[in-house]
C-alpha cells in the first residue's frame, strides 16, 4: 500500500447539537509536549541557517505557501474532473500534468496518485508510519489523520473506522485503503453525487469537503442536504 505527508495540528470539529463535536481519533494537540519530530524539525531548522543553506525568511515563506492551502483547492480539482470527462481521465493518467493544467504546483518531493471511487470500489487514505497528506492540495491535514488510532485501525478495519465516522458504506462495495508515503501521496476522487446534473463547477465544488477527499466521507447528495435544514 502507498504512504503521504507529515505535519502539524488544526483540530477537525463540526456542531453536534449545538456541541462541538470530536471525531474519535481526534485528540488535543495544544496540551501536548512536543514530538520527538517537532524537536527534530527545530533542531535541524537552526542548523540549516545556521550554516546559511536557508535563510529563515526562505523557510517562513515555504510555511506561507504550506498555510495558503486549503481543501478548496482540491475541491476545485473534484469538479473540474465531474464536468470535464477528458481532464478527469488526464488526472487519473499524470495527476500532476493535470494539476499543472489548473495552474497547481504540488512540487516536486511526492509524487501524487488519485484514486477515483466508484460504485463497487471506495477508496480511503492514511500514513500508518507518521502523517504522510497531500499537503500541497489539500492543506494541513486533521488531528485525527495523524492518530495513532486511525493510523493502525483503519488497514485492518477499514470499515468499522468510516462507519464511526458516520459512513455505512453497502456490502458489495470493496473498501480499498492506500498507505502513503514520503514519496507518494494519494488523494480520493469521489462520486458524483445524482440530482447535480446542470450544477456549476463552483456549486459541485461547494459539497466536496476535506473528507471526502480522504475517503472517510462522501459528498452529500443535494437531497439529502436540503433535508437537513
Amino acid at each position: 500500500m502507498p504512504h503521504d505527508d507529515h505535519d502539524h495540528h488544526h483540530e477537525h470539529s463540526h456542531e453536534h447539537g449545538g456541541q462541538p463535536y470530536r471525531h474519535p481519533f481526534q485528540r488535543d494537540h495544544d496540551a501536548d509536549p512536543a514530538s520527538p519530530y517537532e524537536v527534530l524539525e527545530q533542531a535541524i531548522r537552526e542548523l540549516l541557517i545556521e550554516k546559511g543553506i536557508l535563510t529563515s525568511e526562505e523557510i517562513y515563506a515555504q510555511v506561507d505557501l504550506m498555510d495558503s492551502r486549503s481543501p478548496a483547492l482540491g475541491a476545485k480539482v473534484v469538479a473540474r474532473a465531474w464536468v470535464d470527462p477528458a481532464f478527469k481521465d488526464r488526472l487519473l493518467a499524470n495527476t500532476r500534468a493535470a494539476l499543472a493544467e489548473l495552474g497547481i504546483d504540488i512540487g516536486s518531493l511526492a509524487d501524487f496518485r488519485v484514486v477515483e471511487n466508484t460504485a463497487d470500489v471506495h477508496n480511503v487514505i492514511v500514513c500508518t508510519l507518521c502523517s504522510c497528506y497531500p499537503k500541497m492540495l489539500l492543506g494541513i491535514p486533521p488531528a485525527w489523520y495523524k492518530s495513532l488510532a486511525y493510523r493502525s485501525r483503519v488497514v485492518v478495519d477499514p470499515r468499522g473506522v468510516l462507519r464511526e465516522f458516520g459512513l455505512e458504506l453497502p456490502d458489495h462495495v470493496e473498501v480499498r485503503v492506500h498507505d502513503s508515503t514520503a514519496d507518494l501521496r494519494y488523494f480520493v476522487l469521489p462520486r458524483r453525487p445524482e440530482g447535480t446534473e446542470g450544477w456549476s463547477e463552483e456549486q459541485l465544488a461547494s459539497i466536496v469537503t476535506r473528507d471526502c477527499m480522504i475517503g472517510t466521507a462522501v459528498p452529500v447528495e443535494p437531497a439529502t442536504s436540503a433535508a437537513a435544514e
